[in-house]
């Protein structure tokens, strides 16, 4: 009895202690992982550098042979989100601060992607889209008519877009967690207007009736916040051209949308964003835009504002120029910006939508030499539309133009950020086909309500796309709204390519000046093979699409695909948000509908496959949508083609770098004012004996540095290249020179600290002999009151 009694005690007791330790770790797991159960999705966000060469090559946009780079306003960047579901589907989708993205480009990631991660990530769930601003570097397309004035394929543009994406999806994947994405949308009014309203208003008037305006306003944002950490980024689309930035600007930009995003981080970072959980006040967005109109990067190292005293005054007069030095590698540099990488950090991008059709320039045209409006059906001035300029808020200060329209769109994007609260749950899907854009059937109505079968054509230019845009036109006698051409072009043209009767009549009433999608050498000058793309997020769709689609063609894609996902029965897209998302993984051009392409402006000029090309990608749209609600898979018959061992660049390469006798690299040409003062709002500049950024684009890294010297007398980094305030200006001499200048240029912001302050900068020389060297020199330190 004894010995039975102390067993049942001893197994009692035991049992009781399991049951309690279990209990404890059931509730440890419980509070330590409630995203097991309550996120529907696992979200991750990255971002890396991809600013390109800063010097000596054509920028992309404009087509302006003189748009040569020649320094660095602000860093480029490529953003990534993944969402995935726990045991389902994933995408993954890019927005880089590039004009557009490139098929060859997109061929490139993608091979990456797979030899990383085997079929996880492919075509068909990643998604690459461009910002569309026209002042980064060119040359990174495969088509010859989009390298021609970049003098071909520039591999180094090419290269750092290639290992950015890479290393910004690769952090992304890295970054999955468990977490929740929310969805808002509201009217952004004052950031675009119509820059072709005459074709516009060529669309049916019980069409524009059903809209209040010529552009579309709304922009739609997605939250995406981390279980543990809170707000880790956005996503936002809206329509407006990355055009603020002239195209007589030569300092790389993200133009507006670039802007936005920086302006967006900033605010994120001021406001410990992520940090501890999804509440956000508007207390930062009031100290970075209320108190100061130049956001600044780097922010979180700087030491309290102190007192400018007679002391500090003379302490800045005794530091005096270092004078060049020779660094051990770029690394040195890149340790500098790292001091930042330690922590998570937010990422923001502003997507691009129909753009097509929309400027920033909000002010209206006008012609240059007598200040008048510019001619409504031909944006010309006295008949010549390289006269007729669009003006931005910022006029004449097209800096100022950029900042107002980023500033515009930063503010709705932290509007709907802090008021989202539409949870986005379903399923995660998507769907990709190729279609050969040159020879596609299409069905389009006829007036007694029948089916009529037409043909996209081979892509082709008309006369009005050189005549340019009122953000940036043309040369020469071209106008917009040219129907007929002329005899001096055609023959110019024919020189090239003369186009078939059949291909003449198949892309009427546009007059052909390059035909491009029939010319071959030395290799294709247009794509015929296009990529389209569904990627669903529960009620979020994006539509991908190859292009510039005008204000009017974009609606009617995404209520035509709308209109095929609410007839599922089961309700699943009754809430459904629709977006565009334009110039993704590849490049075609523009798509306008079919009114507005008899009219023949630059977009209608510029919509490569014909009429009825807008009428092509609602019905194959259509038909991805239809597969997705069948749950069916998408056959495709096409690949495009992989270019890349054809390519032809015939930019020169750094030959060597030099210095006039007895000066280092790094050493101070222009100095900083002995002894000097400066307030806050004013510009401080030195220029240095430099070399060719060609020799390292010191990505992740900074040219240019502003050093604050602390309490300890230690020299510590406040703002770099891809700070607002802080320009970074290249030039030679002459243009063949061997020796180059680097003027680094910083408007001190308003709520810089007051203190002791230098300017620093790195470059890498290349020898006539030998390897690339770094080095680094400083200014005169000065004090900032």
């Amino acid at each position: 009895m004894e010995a039975s009694s102390c067993l049942r005690y001893h197994v009692c007791g035991f049992g009781s202690r399991m049951i309690w330790l279990c209990l404890f770790l059931v509730l440890i797991l419980q509070s330590c992982s409630p995203a097991l159960s309550d996120s529907p999705y696992l979200v991750g966000m990255g971002s890396y550098d991809i600013t390109g060469p800063a010097a000596d090559v054509n920028m992309m946009g404009y087509a302006n042979t003189e748009q040569i780079a020649s320094g660095i306003h602000f860093r480029l960047k490529a953003r990534a989100f993944i969402v995935a579901e726990p045991n389902g589907k994933r995408v993954v989708f890019v927005n880089l601060d590039a004009c557009m993205a490139s098929q060859i480009v997109t061929i490139k990631v993608l091979e990456r992607l797979k030899a990383r991660y085997g079929d996880l990530y492919n075509e068909n769930n990643v998604a690459i889209s461009g910002i569309h601003t026209h002042a980064g570097p060119g040359g990174y397309l495969q088509y010859v008519v989009y390298i021609v004035t970049s003098l071909g394929f520039v591999r180094q543009s090419f290269d750092v877009l290639v290992d950015g994406i890479e290393q910004c999806i690769v952090e992304a994947h890295n970054n999955l967690r468990p977490g929740k994405i929310y969805v808002n949308k509201g009217d952004l009014l004052d950031a675009g207007v119509n820059r072709s309203p005459s074709a516009y208003l060529n669309n049916p008037a019980e069409e524009r009736s059903k809209y209040q305006y010529n552009v579309d306003k709304e922009m739609t944002l997605i939250k995406f916040v981390d279980d543990e950490l809170g707000p880790v980024g956005s996503f936002n689309w809206f329509a407006t051209h990355g055009t603020s930035m002239s195209r007589t600007n030569s300092l790389i930009s993200g133009d507006n949308k670039g802007a936005a995003a920086r302006f967006m981080e900033d605010w994120a970072e001021q406001n410990g964003i992520p940090k501890q959980g999804a509440h956000v006040s508007n207390d930062g967005l009031e100290s970075l835009h209320k108190i100061s109109e130049l956001p600044r990067r780097v922010s979180s190292i700087i030491p309290e504002p102190n007192e400018i005293t007679d002391d500090l005054v003379q302490l800045a007069s005794s530091y005096e120029a270092s004078g060049g030095r020779r660094l051990s590698g770029s690394s040195v540099t890149r340790r500098i910006r790292s001091t930042q990488q330690n922590k998570p950090k937010f990422v923001s991008a502003f997507c691009q939508s129909n753009c097509g059709d929309v400027s920033p320039n909000v002010l209206g045209t006008f012609c240059i030499d007598t200040g008048l409006p510019c001619d409504f059906n031909h944006s010309t001035c006295n008949g010549k539309n390289e006269l007729c300029y669009g003006r931005g808020p910022g006029y004449p200060d097209e800096f100022e133009s950029t900042r107002i329209i980023g500033n515009r769109q930063f503010l709705k994007a932290v509007d709907l950020f802090n008021s989202a609260s539409e949870e986005i749950q379903g399923r995660v899907d998507y769907r990709h086909t190729y279609l050969d854009f040159s020879q596609l059937e299409v069905n389009v109505p006829t007036s007694t309500g029948g089916q009529h079968v037409v043909k996209t054509c081979p892509a082709a230019m008309g006369f009005a796309f050189a005549a340019g845009t009122t953000d940036g036109p043309g040369a020469f006698d071209f106008q917009q709204g040219d129907v007929k051409g002329n005899p001096f072009w055609r023959l110019v043209r024919n020189l090239l390519k003369t186009p078939g009767k059949e291909q003449v009549d198949c892309q009427a009433p546009k007059p052909i000046l390059l035909d491009t999608g029939e010319m071959k050498e030395p290799y294709d000058w247009a794509p015929a093979i296009l990529p389209i793309q569904i990627i669903r997020i529960g009620q979020m769709v994006i539509l991908c699409v190859p292009g510039e689609f005008t204000t009017m063609a974009g609606r009617r894609l995404r209520d035509a695909v709308k209109k095929v996902l609410t007839t599922d029965n089961s309700g699943e897209f009754n809430d459904i948000h629709v977006v565009l998302a334009g110039l993704t993984n590849t490049y075609s051009q523009y798509i306008t509908t079919f009114e507005e392409y008899q009219i023949q402006r630059y977009e209608g000029a510029s919509t490569l496959y014909g009429p009825h090309t807008l009428s092509a990608y609602i019905q194959e749209f259509q038909k991805l949508a239809t597969a997705m609600l069948a749950n069916k898979e998408v056959p495709t018959n096409f690949q495009p083609p992989d270019m890349l061992d054809k390519q032809i660049g015939l930019l020169p390469g750094v030959m060597f770098d030099s210095t006039p006798p007895g000066v280092k690299f790094g050493d101070v040409c222009s100095d900083v004012p002995a002894s000097s003062t400066f307030r806050k709002g004013s510009t401080v500049n030195a220029t240095f004996y430099s070399a060719c950024p060609r020799n390292d684009l010191l990505t992740d890294s900074t040219f240019a540095l502003v050093e604050k010297l602390d309490g300890s007398n230690n020299w510590v980094p406040a703002y770099d290249d891809d700070d607002w305030s802080l320009r970074f200006k290249w030039s030679r001499p002459a243009k063949l020179s061997p020796r180059s200048f680097a003027t680094l240029e910083w408007t001190i912001p308003e709520d810089a600290p007051s203190g002791v302050y230098r300017l620093r900068h790195f470059g890498a020389s290349k020898p006539l002999f030998g390897s690339i060297k770094h080095f680094t020199g400083t200014s005169r330190a000065f004090a900032v009151r």
